[in-house]
């Protein structure tokens, strides 16, 4: 493994993920590691990523490892599992199941790299702790999905709680992302500008907050948004992951709008087809000119 080589640092449990679309259910990879990983190694960006699961899973590392992915896997009594079932057409609305998980991450568990970002992007509270936060963040920048502290395992049931320490661990992240119910779990608001803007004055530099329909981000005192319009809803699991994950490989080159515009595209396609987005940089460019010219969207 060569640092020299890794720009992001993606840590987080890959899963095996059960999804139940029309009564009908498919098996496979799943997690934000494997939806955030795939499209920034497509958009070129040296891409590590460090999970945990059973070594008799490691087929779920295949298709990430294809693409060009590093991966370094840290072996566990069991991999993670979750169920996913719609209760939507367009697929906005699912109720989500912890099955099986893989345990915590410790600091010795983590390579000793220094990437330009670290984007830790954990499934539920567990996973990743304050006192691993604050570790890293000693490494260089931490872009933080938010779900990691405020998604709570319950028995197999996932719920909202709030972050106790969320004022401690903010401090310590440089990028955010977070939703809209998430958000008001933090804040107590429910309009996304107010989210934003609480939850940046309590440290992140960049602030990215998902809802439906388009993707709002806070970054140097101004507010961007772009549209998330797919033609057709086909792959809604990892849509947050792979804006997430995009903003962040775009913002080791591009500007906050155009980073925003980018990711905002790039989900759109993704959100079109099941899996990870696995196309080509110049389609998203034909996207964003089209829906510049008024013919997507």
């Amino acid at each position: 493994m060569n640092q020299k080589n890794i720009d992001i640092m993606m840590i987080g449990h890959v899963t095996r993920d059960r999804l139940v679309i029309n009564g009908r259910t498919e098996i496979g990879a799943g997690g934000a590691v494997y939806y955030g990983s795939i499209p920034l190694s497509r958009l070129g960006i040296p891409t590590l990523v460090v999970t945990r699961l059973h070594p008799g899973d490691e087929d779920l590392l295949g298709d990430m490892r294809a693409a060009g992915v590093q991966v370094h896997a840290i072996p566990s009594a069991h991999t993670s599992e979750m169920e996913n079932v719609y209760q939507s057409a367009d697929q906005e609305r699912r109720q989500a199941r912890a099955l099986n998980f893989a345990g915590s991450y410790h600091l010795r568990d983590i390579p000793d790299v220094t990437p330009k970002v670290i984007l830790i992007t954990p499934l539920a509270a567990g996973e990743v702790d304050l006192t691993l936060l604050q570790a890293l963040s000693q490494r260089g920048p931490i872009a933080l999905d938010v779900q990691g502290f405020v998604r709570v395992r319950e028995g197999e049931q996932l719920v909202f709680r709030d972050w106790p320490q969320k004022k401690v661990g903010l401090a310590h992240v440089h990028y955010l992302k977070l939703d809209l119910a998430e958000g008001e779990i933090l804040t107590g608001f429910q309009d996304p500008q107010r989210i934003v803007e609480t939850v940046a004055a309590w440290g992140p530099q960049e602030v990215m907050l998902t809802y439906p329909g388009a993707v709002m981000v806070y970054a140097e005192g101004r507010i961007y948004q772009a549209p998330i319009a797919p033609r057709r809803k086909n792959g809604r699991t990892g849509r947050g992951d792979t804006c997430f994950a995009t903003y962040i490989g775009c913002r080791l080159r591009l500007e906050p709008a155009e980073a925003t515009r980018f990711a905002a595209a790039l989900t759109s396609l993704k959100l079109e087809e099941p899996g990870p987005w696995k196309g080509e940089v110049a389609t998203v460019r034909q996207w964003l000119a089209g829906q510049m010219a008024g013919t997507v969207g």
